[in-house]
């Protein structure tokens, strides 16, 4: 080789050696200050996976906390104080407020009440909440205490977490709808199949939450079945479905009408019978946990009316409330006081009526309807959030739309 090939090659090595370095020293101050893994917005995973990050932003995950759902704001705000103060406690038990151990996971492990502290606490149930998590340890803690949400999981402090893992460093990844892309992975991952493709991954939040009277006002988990001993399907299957090829992190769930609708079949019978019509309604919850469910003051009433030829309501099973006027048409999770009067959740003392439908059971209601004038009798299943009374104590605390009931099931006969 010339000496002026040698110069050359030298140079281009120089070269590489000096970006190699460059790389190097950029990357040190970087890593050396780079925040601690449940500090980082949800926004930096979001430059990657941005249909991800896009999904899980319509979530009620990213709207869990007392800043940004308004029926858990206006609850804390009664039983425990104002989110954006630091050192509030529960009032009935002077404590951290467990509450924040779900709805706001990173300000609880951070033991913080200040919810606007740091954008990560106001995230609520964000990217890293879930994706730390290396194990589920169960609900139940030592002495019979309950530990609840984030307190449920062991974390890892510097890796990543997920289903499939991923390739550290620059790696060619699946491109959604096809192909490959180069990815850099700031942190390190680590396949975790174990926890991401079971319920466990849900059940610290979605199992059973207690209040401080330690009545369990919300067991969604302790009421999945399974099919002939066979365990249940996971949660992940009804309420992340697949879409181009990921998992949705917009979690379908109780604040989602459509997806209301999809748990329960409806149906509808009415016959002549002498001077009266013999009417059935069936009401089958297709779910494997109760529906409704999560928090105990959702509801679902049935309302059936019949009708003339100009469709004007001439019977109804009932006029202004269900619960007194046809009690079998109202679906709730009654929570009661020693007196046996129903109170908001924080205050019960005990269960009372538990008129909700059971995972997979179908209930047959009848009614006879004076025959006279009907020309049709519909049938229509509407889903409430929060109870009459409760809306009324929370006042213009609430937006309307939380307050209006939705449609989510109807059917009709015509005579």
């Amino acid at each position: 080789m010339s000496v002026k090939g040698i110069k050359g090659l030298m140079l281009i090595l120089g070269g590489l050696l000096l970006s190699a370095t460059t790389v190097w020293a950029s990357d040190a101050p970087a890593e050396s200050g780079r925040p601690p893994m449940n500090h980082v917005p949800s926004a930096n995973c979001g430059e990657c996976h941005q249909e991800i990050f896009q999904q899980w932003q319509n979530s009620m995950h990213a709207k869990s906390t007392a800043l940004t759902d308004p029926i858990h704001g206006a609850v804390y705000r009664m039983e425990a104080g104002d989110p954006s103060h630091e050192g509030v406690t529960h009032k009935a038990t002077n404590t951290f407020p467990a509450c924040l151990q779900c709805h706001a996971p990173i300000a609880a492990r951070d033991k913080t009440t200040k919810l606007d502290a740091k954008p990560m606490y106001a995230e609520g149930v964000n990217c890293v909440a879930c994706h730390t998590m290396t194990a589920f340890k169960g609900i139940q803690g030592k002495n019979g205490k309950l530990r609840l949400g984030a307190a449920a999981y062991d974390y890892s402090p510097n890796k990543l977490q997920g289903p499939e893992g991923a390739f550290n460093g620059t790696q060619p990844v699946p491109a959604p709808g096809g192909g490959k892309e180069p990815q850099v992975n700031s942190f390190p991952h680590q396949a975790n199949a174990a926890l991401f493709k079971s319920s466990d991954v849900c059940l610290g939040c979605h199992q059973t939450m207690v209040n401080p009277q330690k009545v369990a006002v919300c067991t969604i988990g302790d009421h999945l079945i399974g099919k002939e001993g066979n365990p249940a399907p996971t949660c992940q299957s009804c309420h992340m479905p697949v879409i181009n090829g990921f998992s949705s992190h917009e979690i379908f769930g109780g604040h989602n009408p459509t997806q209301i609708r999809k748990a329960v079949a409806l149906s509808l019978t009415s016959k002549a019978h002498r001077s009266r019509l013999h009417t059935v309604i069936t009401l089958k919850n297709t779910l494997l946990h109760t529906l409704p469910n999560g928090a105990p003051f959702r509801n679902m009433v049935l309302k059936i009316t019949a009708r003339n030829d100009k469709d004007e309501v001439i019977w109804s099973n009932f006029k202004e409330d269900a619960d007194k006027e046809d009690p079998q048409s109202l679906l709730i999770l009654k929570l009661v006081n020693n007196e046996g009067h129903p109170v908001m959740p924080p205050q019960a003392t005990k269960m009372g009526n538990d008129t909700r439908l059971k995972p997979g059971e179908k209930r047959i209601l009848t009614y006879a309807i004076p025959a006279a004038g009907v020309k049709s009798v519909r049938a229509e299943l509407y889903y409430n959030l929060i109870t009459k009374p409760m809306a009324e104590q929370m006042g213009d605390k609430l937006p309307e739309e939380l307050k209006k009931p939705a449609l989510v099931g109807q059917a009709e006969v015509t005579l």
